[in-house]
């Protein structure tokens, strides 16, 4: 496979991806925008969501960014970026929520949460080696290193799809927590479930960008 057919194989994931990200952020911006009856923060519904169901030790800490909101398994820390902390938009509550999901996967030992964690120093190696085992391959023109560079890569596009069942699994949880708890009305469940879609198809899109990717450097093998 010559370099010419390759981008043009390999650029329409990227639009797809970035098309994703617009996305998300439009779906968030709009979201952001609906108030939540409640009246609740990000930061009050993670509060209350985990000491509701036993994760007191968990804390919650602020971080700087926007979209940057993640769970820490190791340090146990679920931390929020600040426009979701602060505010007591619909949207904001979605985040929230959804990643206190993971601090309850983490909690309950969740099959899919674990692997993806044990996966995570690995795949942290082979998404930063695996390109240049392949420039080096491509420049020495050697077909084991490309070949490994497409091992290294085969276990980036497996921890892609192993998070789709975390992430779908930590935003039904989400959906079931706020609407169980009162956090959203009934009339706000359609919107925080459009923040929780968009968010989890950027993950959807970024593993098929990534299984397309593989299978053009596999065939690139084959030549």
């Amino acid at each position: 496979m010559n370099l010419t057919t390759y981008l043009l194989f390999a650029i329409p994931p990227l639009i797809l991806g970035l098309l994703a990200q617009s996305w998300v952020q439009k779906t968030f911006a709009w979201g952001s925008k609906v108030h939540a009856a409640s009246h609740m923060t990000g930061e009050q519904v993670a509060r209350r969501l985990l000491d509701s169901g036993g994760l007191s030790n968990i804390a919650v800490e602020r971080i700087p960014g926007s979209l940057t909101d993640h769970y820490d398994p190791r340090a146990k820390v679920l931390r929020l970026s600040e426009p979701v902390a602060t505010s007591d938009s619909v949207a904001a509550l979605a985040v929230a929520s959804h990643e206190t999901g993971h601090a309850f996967q983490d909690a309950k030992g969740d099959v899919s949460f674990r692997l993806r964690s044990a996966m995570v120093p690995a795949v942290g190696f082979a998404s930063q080696a695996w390109m240049f085992v392949l420039i080096a391959g491509v420049f020495a023109g050697s077909v084991g290193l490309v070949q490994i560079a497409v091992a290294l890569f085969a276990a980036v596009v497996a921890f892609s799809v192993v998070t789709l069942p975390v992430e779908f699994g930590a935003s039904r949880r989400a959906m079931n927590m706020m609407t169980a708890q009162g956090i959203i009305a009934p009339t706000e469940s359609p919107v925080a479930r459009k923040v929780l879609t968009a968010a989890a198809m950027t993950y959807v899109v970024a593993a098929l960008a990534a299984i397309w990717q593989l299978l053009l450097l596999w065939m690139s093998t084959r030549d």
